[in-house]
C-alpha cells in the first residue's frame, strides 16, 4: 500500500512495508504542476502492464515497480484492485502512477483539490 500526500508544492507517494521491496522504491516526489489529475480505477489492474523493468508481477496477487508499455513508463504498487488510484502525469519520468491506497476517493479528492490551485 502507498500513502499519498501533498507536501508544499509536491505530491509525495510513500510505499509502506514490503511494498518498498516489491516496487524497488520507497518514495516518489512529483511537483504538483506536473500532476494532471487522479481517478479511482479498479479496472486498470486487468489491463496489459508491458515489460517489467524493474519490479514484481504475480497476476491477481501484486503488481509493483516500473513497467514499460506502448512507449509509456508507468509506476505500479497495487495488490487490491478495489483500492487502485491512477495519477496522470505530464513532463515527468513516469506517464502515470497506479497505486493502492487506504481510501481511494479521499486521495483523488485531495489530488484534485491540490492541482486546482
Amino acid at each position: 500500500m502507498a500513502v499519498v500526500s501533498v507536501q508544499g508544492q509536491d505530491l509525495v507517494v510513500e510505499m509502506e512495508g514490503l511494498d518498498k521491496l516489491w516496487a524497488l522504491k520507497s518514495r516518489l516526489t512529483i511537483p504538483l504542476e506536473n500532476v494532471r489529475g487522479a481517478t479511482v480505477d479498479p479496472g486498470i489492474v486487468g489491463e496489459p502492464k508491458g515489460i517489467r523493468a524493474p519490479g514484481t508481477h504475480l497476476p491477481k496477487v501484486i503488481t509493483a515497480g516500473t513497467f514499460h508499455h506502448e512507449g509509456e513508463k508507468v509506476f505500479w504498487a497495487v495488490r487490491d484492485a478495489q483500492k487502485a488510484v491512477v495519477v496522470e502525469l505530464a513532463d515527468e519520468n513516469y506517464t502515470r502512477l497506479v497505486v493502492e491506497v487506504d481510501d481511494p476517493r479521499a486521495v483523488v479528492a485531495m489530488v484534485e483539490k491540490a492541482t486546482r490551485r
